[in-house]
Order: structure tokens, then sequence, then C-alpha cells
């Protein structure tokens, strides 16, 4: 039996600047450079090597406290959770890979969906989680977002969906390449709705590391705005499959955030600590106004947070 257990320090946030350790002890390699970072100064800078600038990913929590302002989050549809219709079966059954996934992240699929402020400015907002099952969309996450649209489209409101996934997921065959259309359907609603009433209701995609599959290939590249974190791999196959099916070398950065700017299929490539300010500024030039209710919420945390 061991004398002693090391306990992973818990989850903490700040004044909306993420704190949280990400990986255990005090140092931490990056992949990047190659270079031994203390841990703490990483969180600190938003889980972003100080060093290269390499993102590392970070959780839902953690993303929600970074990008809105804070306390204003507020989940909706949080019961929704995928089925097995299949009664799919690999080396394990897809509905005991649902019940250890939910397990372990704490939430019933693989995306967040909720309302939310970016710097006062109200939006509907949406944040894959990659840690369930790679991010990948079932119908589960279809539903989820096809919700958001058409909630946003109740709500007069602007839609922020950040993507990280892996594809559509395998288990649920079918119904899950069938959430690419169900998103596409939702969207082709949300746009309709705001050119009817003539009201600013922008959609802004943001593209993380990875955005690929089924995701990429449908509702992700359809924003009005798209904007990605550097060094994103975004893409329908990977460029290992691509490179083998053509027999042929691809050119440098490939399927990279950086990649598709220089090449027109995204608008922007933005550092995480300045996407939440970079995001709020497009939808103030898109015509979209401050919540005059977060202007005393945020003076009201601002006030608490001196306070402490």
């Amino acid at each position: 039996m061991a004398w002693w257990k090391k306990e992973k320090p818990p989850e903490t946030v700040n004044s909306g600047a993420v704190i949280s350790r990400t990986a255990d002890g005090l140092w931490r390699k990056c992949d990047g450079c190659g270079e031994i970072l203390y841990a703490q100064e990483v969180a600190k800078n938003a889980e972003v090597c100080p060093r290269c600038q390499l993102h590392f990913p970070i959780s839902v929590t953690n993303r929600i406290a970074f990008h809105f302002d804070e306390g204003s989050f507020r989940e909706t549809d949080a019961g929704v959770r995928g089925a097995d219709p299949l009664e799919f079966r690999d080396s394990k059954k897809y509905r005991d890979r649902l019940k250890a996934a939910e397990k372990s992240v704490g939430r019933k699929d693989a995306i967040v969906t909720g309302s939310a402020w970016m710097e006062g400015i109200p939006v509907r907002a949406g944040l894959f989680d990659f840690a369930f099952m790679g991010g990948s969309m079932g119908s589960a996450v279809g539903e989820k977002i096809a919700r958001l649209f058409d909630g946003a489209l109740a709500a007069g409101l602007p839609v922020v969906l950040f993507s990280c996934s892996g594809g559509a997921r395998m288990q649920e065959g079918t119904l899950s390449l069938m959430q690419m259309a169900k998103t596409v359907q939702a969207i082709a609603r949300f746009r309709a709705g705001a050119a009817r009433e003539g009201v600013a209701r922008p959609f802004v995609s943001v593209l993380l590391n990875p955005t690929t599959g089924g995701v990429a290939a449908s509702f992700s590249m359809l924003g009005d705005i798209i904007v990605a974190e550097p060094k994103a791999l975004v893409g329908f196959a990977g460029p290992r499959v691509i490179q083998e099916t053509l027999r042929e070398k691809l050119p440098p950065g490939f399927q990279r955030a950086e990649y598709l700017l220089e090449h027109g299929m995204i608008d922007a490539v933005v550092e995480r600590r300045e996407l939440k300010t970079w995001i709020a500024r497009s939808l103030r030039l898109l015509g979209c106004t401050v919540d005059p209710k977060s202007v005393a919420h945020r003076s009201g945390a601002t006030a608490s947070a001196k306070t402490e």
C-alpha cells in the first residue's frame, strides 16, 4: 500500500484569466520549442507557451472563463445526451463508451451550449469538448447545435461557435452524417430570419485544433466570420491520408490555419489571448450592440474582484 497519493490541483479561475493547472507537477514541456516551462506561468498565459506561442489545449470550463464576460455564461440544453440506436459494438459497447465519457468528462455529450456576453454584447455560444470522444458529432451534438441557432433566431442574437472535433461519430453511422445536413439547415433558417427582419445577427465560427471530418465539412466553414487559433489543423481528411492517396508531398503547413488564411479559406488567425476582444470588435462592426444590463454586471464583478 502506498504511504501517500499525489492529488491533482483543483481547477480555478480568477478575474477571467485562466490559471488552472493542466499538468501534474511544477513543470511541463512544450511540444513546439522543446522548452521546459513553469506550469503556472503557462496557465496564467492562457495555456499559451510564452516562448514559441504554441497554443496548448484547454478545457471548456477555462475557455468559457477566458472568452466570455465573468459569470455571464448560462448553459442551455444540458440534459441532451446521445443514444445507441444501432446498438453498435466494436471492442466495447457504444453505450458503455458514452457512459465512460460522461463519467470522465462530467457532461452528457461533446458540446456545451448557452448564452453569454462578450464585452457586454449578448451572444448564443457553443463550445466543443474534445475530451468527450474526440469532440465527435453524433445526434445529440447535432441537436444541440440546431437548438443553438434556433434559439439565437428567436432571441435575435448572434452565434459564436468554437469547433474542436475529430468529425462525425462512427458509432452512430448514417445518423451522425445526417447531422451535417441538420446543422446546415439550422444555419439557413438563422440567416433567413435575420434577412427577413433586417437585423444584425452574424455567425462567428472559431476553429480550434483540430477541426476535421464532418464538422469541418458542414457548419464550421459557414460562418459569416471564420477565425482560427494559430496552427489549428482544419480539413476533412487528415494530411497523412491525403498524401498517401495522392502519393504526392504536400506543401509546408498544409491544412494549418495560416495556410487556410493565405489561400482565402478563413478570415483571420488570432491568438487566444486576443480572441475575445477580436470577436467582440467584429460583432460591433457588424451592428451588434452592448446589453445595458451587462454594464452593471461587469461593474459589479470588477468591484467584487477588487474587494476580494
